[in-house]
């Protein structure tokens, strides 16, 4: 092996002679990958026991840790499409469910924009670091895998639409919660954090973290989700609150 070596080139290796120990020639190990750098998640797998990027997992150190053997495994929490490979549409589907966006539709008939002050921006930076890798929806008990299969005879178009409604109503997961959070702090994005909210308080929310705090503690970008979740907490309290004596 050549020295900073990691797993993604690993992978390539294996890639150019898929063949078993025996010598028995077989299809290269499906995964993915993009950025290389950290930064994408696409290479999101369980490494050793241990949820990471397969980009920044050395071999060396992996070999330190753990002498002789390293085990790669797809995530357990998302379906499996191939080998190492998996679905992660649920992430993103969640993310299209506490709108994790500003609104620009009408902003060039708003004028200039609200100022953010120098607190807010460093407070908000480290929620703007995630790249839905996956990470703390794999360490969290309440993240349970949702897998919806196609039926005989089903069109892709009604098996899609099927599975994106069976992922509406699942646990949105830390990431969604932090991301929500983030974009209700901005200063054009607040104009939506009663639809955040509402989605926050709707099935599938807030109401389902337990506050097991593994999420805090295997994030590659150190992202305080904990906190993040817990003004979550908060501010579905407040608006729930609003909403009642507001009827």
């Amino acid at each position: 092996r050549e020295p900073d070596m990691n797993v993604i080139s690993v992978l390539q290796r294996i890639a150019e002679r898929p063949k078993t120990q025996d010598g028995q020639q077989v299809a290269p190990v499906a995964w993915s990958c993009n950025c290389l750098e950290e930064v994408c998640g696409a290479c999101t797998m369980v490494i050793n026991g241990k949820v990471r990027q397969a980009c920044s997992a050395l071999v060396d150190n992996l070999l330190k840790d753990q002498p002789g053997q390293i085990e790669l495994r797809p995530m357990t929490k998302f379906p499996v499409v191939r080998d190492l490979v998996v679905d992660r549409s649920r992430m993103f589907q969640a993310l299209q469910r506490v709108k994790a966006w500003v609104a620009v539709d009408t902003y060039y008939d708003m004028g200039p924009g609200p100022n953010q002050s120098r607190a807010d921006q460093e407070g908000s930076y480290p929620l703007s670091q995630c790249m839905t890798c996956g990470c703390c929806m794999e360490a969290c008990p309440q993240y349970t895998k949702v897998e919806v299969t196609k039926r005989s005879g089903e069109t892709q178009e009604a098996f899609q639409s099927r599975k994106a409604a069976t992922e509406r109503n699942a646990f949105v997961g830390p990431a969604a919660m932090g991301q929500a959070m983030l974009f209700n702090a901005n200063p054009t994005g607040a104009r939506d954090a009663d639809l955040r909210l509402e989605a926050l308080t709707a099935q599938g929310g807030i109401q389902i973290c337990g506050n097991a705090q593994n999420c805090v503690a295997v994030c590659p970008k150190e992202i305080p989700l904990t906190t993040a979740i817990a003004k979550a907490g908060r501010a579905t309290t407040l608006y729930s609150l609003k909403k009642f004596f507001d009827r």
